[in-house]
């Protein structure tokens, strides 16, 4: 590695230069605490952005999921949809409350949660035996977990309809979406509720943080009465509910108001660095790229994503992600499907394949948006050394 190279990160935070007047507000005003004005001011921003009535801001994307599934009423025993194809904290909030993820595999337009499989899982787990071998009958699912994956929208209008069918509520986990939209509606906008990220690898960031949004004001009431240790009205501490301390200070709502500022900026930049890959990699066999299926999907394109199809031994997906490190580049490979980790290898799971072979051929690019033409213009020269 050369000791001049200075790194490039995958998604690293980028930062306004607007933060900081909020920040110093938090501190002048002693609001250095959970909740304050900048909780308030950051929600009622964030519910404008996504066009919904209410949002709560939260701790993590991992506590939004978590309270989602709460006030959707999962409990220990339930069954959970969710796709394999996406981050852990997408699944660990199911096992939280002791119910069963059902695992669905990928299409092959925006590599999210295939339609077809999905009722098939709804049919056949209405009558089943559960995970732990018990005979049920009209078991339906509880709820179903959406990912957009990558920041690209799912096929959200055959979802809906087979969720609609059936009577199940949808969560959006859109902790890679914020700025996506599906037919004009920003993602985290079309389920029963949605999730938010703020980590520090998204599009926008709070060093740590999520939030809930949603239409219906007496779900995000009850998750934010949850989320704040589920403190009952009156003058002393009581509590008919276990609670949770899930809710953001007012500290980080600050870095979040400042960020909310530029991002509209920042959907654009990371759209341009999707461009910049493309309109230079297009040409090149053996490289393939996660499209936009149509006009109605709009993708942040908050992690750039790339497909090798390299039939030259030794050029995997695995030797260029190495190639990078060398280089002092960090890059990911996609998500590791849910069903073959070790920790939910035992759960049910309706499989094509997809997934898998995703898994084993694709990389994910440096996709900050605060990347350098000098910085892409770097990485480009690897993927083109490595093809050629």
């Amino acid at each position: 590695m050369s000791p001049t190279n200075k790194r490039i990160y995958l998604s690293p935070p980028h930062m306004s230069g607007h933060e900081m007047k909020y920040i110093k507000e938090a501190f002048d005003t002693n609001w250095v605490a959970p909740l304050g004005p900048n909780v308030d001011a950051f929600e009622k921003s964030l519910a404008e952005y996504c066009s919904v009535k209410h949002a709560v801001a939260l701790s993590s994307g991992t506590a939004a999921i978590h309270l989602a599934l709460i006030i959707l009423g999962v409990n220990a025993g339930d069954e959970v949809i969710v796709p394999t194809f996406t981050f852990s904290a997408t699944v660990n909030p199911i096992v939280y409350q002791g119910a069963t993820p059902v695992f669905i595999d990928s299409e092959p337009e925006t590599w999210n949660m295939d339609p077809e499989l999905l009722e098939k899982s709804i049919k056949e787990r209405l009558t089943h035996k559960t995970h732990n071998s018990q005979l049920t009958t009209n078991n339906l699912p509880k709820a179903i977990i959406v990912v957009h994956l990558y920041g690209m929208p799912a096929k959200m209008d055959e979802i809906i309809a087979i969720a609609d069918k059936y009577g199940i509520p949808v969560i959006e986990d859109a902790a890679e979406a914020l700025g996506s939209k599906y037919k004009g509606k920003p993602l985290g906008s079309i389920g029963k509720v949605g999730v938010l990220s703020f980590n520090g690898n998204k599009i926008i960031t709070t060093s740590g943080g999520g939030a809930l949004i949603s239409d219906d004001r007496e779900l995000i009431e009850k998750a934010r009465f949850l989320a704040t240790q589920a403190r009952d009205k009156a003058p002393h501490y009581q509590h008919s509910q276990i609670g949770f301390n899930y809710r953001m200070s007012n500290v980080l709502a600050g870095i979040g108001r400042g960020q909310m500022e530029v991002i509209n900026e920042r959907v654009l930049e990371r759209r341009n660095n999707f461009l910049f890959y493309k309109q230079k990699l297009d040409n090149f066999e053996g490289i393939k790229f996660l499209e936009e299926p149509g006009e109605e999907y709009f993708s942040n394109r908050w992690l750039i994503t790339i497909l090798l199809k390299i039939r030259e031994r030794g050029k995997t997906r695995e030797s260029l992600r190495r190639q990078f490190e060398m280089e002092n580049i960090e890059s990911r490979p996609l998500w590791k499907p849910m069903h073959l980790q070790p920790v939910f290898s035992s759960y049910p799971a309706y499989l094509n394949g997809l997934s898998q072979d995703l898994f084993k051929i694709g990389l994910c690019l440096p996709s900050g948006s605060d990347m350098s033409d000098k910085e892409r213009r770097r990485i480009l020269k690897i993927v083109k050394e490595f093809i050629t």
